[in-house]
């Protein structure tokens, strides 16, 4: 049954588990998600006397969140005129206050960045924390100053920052008497909301990610039911399949805690409970089908419709045993590169700017059912496999 947004996190509210997964494709609303999720938890709190002025600063907060908005606390400025003096700013804000200024863990989010980057690039913070730079030492007093990193690298460092202060609220709301904690700033923390932190990511990477994460979820102390509660929301199946393993939720009655979050054409959701991985519980490439044969239809293709056609061909080929997803296009009549080179255009990471490739044209468009058809018609195990409930 499907449901506003801020009906299913509600839901997700009042729900008694620890960790509850969520498994989202591009553009079924993850984010708005986490802002519907932050607002409910607000609301509650003015209806509990919230105290505005408090909230200001991380000891009046119910719930610290890792999503898109978070990423644009931090922003370049590459020195346009000299081109020397490259770094990231940070916008002023509470989070990183408390993790920089105030707690001092700038040491420990180097070493989470070098570590989950495998580089000796070194993030070097200014002295009132308003901006990062980097540099790159070589050995033999070599170095490279101001350097402009990558945007996995970036995704890695502001990711390693939010870690750090996850870290710190998990150690301190561990410490059973509270006058014990050396400080009271997460005290009402109730909720832990992480939405893709692995879009920039590649597969290494990602998984040591993930499995730190879950390491850190399962330290954190869930006596009786009671202590800090994670909605964490992604739309990478490997990032899925690690947490899942990683917190054993295929075990017992965890397994509820799983969903699949939908969007329908009304422009309402459903969260459906889901048992298994993302390879057994979604079919995957199924659902992929679906979703572009209803864009289709509807003639409601976007940018993001090709990242999944893409994937659709990957996931393809890798069942059939081809070595390139493109070699899937050689039954499509026309022109096979001037396809592969569409497609490659839309999925790559230039196409996530809007002023770099425009919408999709009529033409583009009436590819995108083109080449679903063809892998429709020429592949026939779309016609044998069944979704599986677990």
């Amino acid at each position: 049954m499907s449901k506003p947004l801020k009906e299913i996190a509600d839901d997700l509210k009042r729900s008694p588990k620890k960790v509850q997964l969520i498994y989202a494709f591009n553009g079924s609303g993850k984010t708005r998600l986490s802002g519907a999720f932050k607002a409910s938890v607000e609301a509650e709190n003015n209806a509990e006397g919230y105290d505005e002025a408090k909230a200001s600063v991380l000891s009046g907060k119910h719930i610290i969140y890792y999503n898109a908005f978070t990423e644009d606390l931090f922003y370049w400025d590459n020195d346009l005129s000299t081109d020397e003096q490259r770094k990231l700013n940070i916008h002023p804000n509470a989070f990183t206050q408390w993790v920089l200024e105030d707690q001092g863990q700038d040491q420990n989010i180097i070493e989470h960045f070098q570590r989950l980057t495998g580089s000796k690039i070194t993030p070097r913070f200014a002295e009132d924390f308003s901006a990062i730079s980097f540099a790159l030492e070589q050995g033999d007093d070599d170095h490279l100053e101001n350097l402009k990193i990558s945007k996995g690298e970036e995704s890695n460092l502001i990711w390693s920052v939010f870690y750090s202060l996850l870290e710190q609220v998990i150690a301190e709301r561990n410490i059973p008497e509270v006058n014990d904690r050396s400080t009271d700033a997460f005290d009402n923390l109730k909720y832990v909301f992480v939405d893709d932190p692995v879009s920039s990511l590649d597969e290494n990477h990602l998984i040591q990610l993930a499995v730190d994460l879950a390491s850190l979820i399962k330290s954190s102390d869930f006596t009786g039911g009671q202590g800090l509660k994670f909605i964490i929301t992604t739309h990478n199946p490997l990032f899925y399949n690690v947490l899942y393993n990683e917190l054993g939720l295929k075990k017992g009655n965890k397994k509820e805690g799983c969903y699949l979050l939908e969007r329908s054409e009304d422009g309402r959701f459903s969260l459906n409970v889901k048992y298994g991985d993302a390879n057994k519980c979604f079919s995957y490439h199924l659902y992929l089908k679906q979703v572009l044969e209803q864009a289709t239809e509807n003639d409601q293709v976007e940018r993001y419709h090709f990242m999944l056609l893409r994937n659709l061909y990957e996931k393809t080929s890798s069942f059939l045993g081809y070595p390139e997803w493109g070699a899937l296009l050689d039954t499509v009549p026309g022109d096979k590169q001037a396809y592969l080179n569409r497609i490659i255009q839309f999925t790559s990471h230039s196409s996530l700017s809007s002023e770099t490739v425009a919408e999709p044209t009529p033409q583009e468009k009436q590819m995108v059912k083109l080449l679903l058809d063809n892998l429709i018609d020429n592949y026939s195990y779309w016609q044998q496999e069944e979704p599986q409930d677990g």
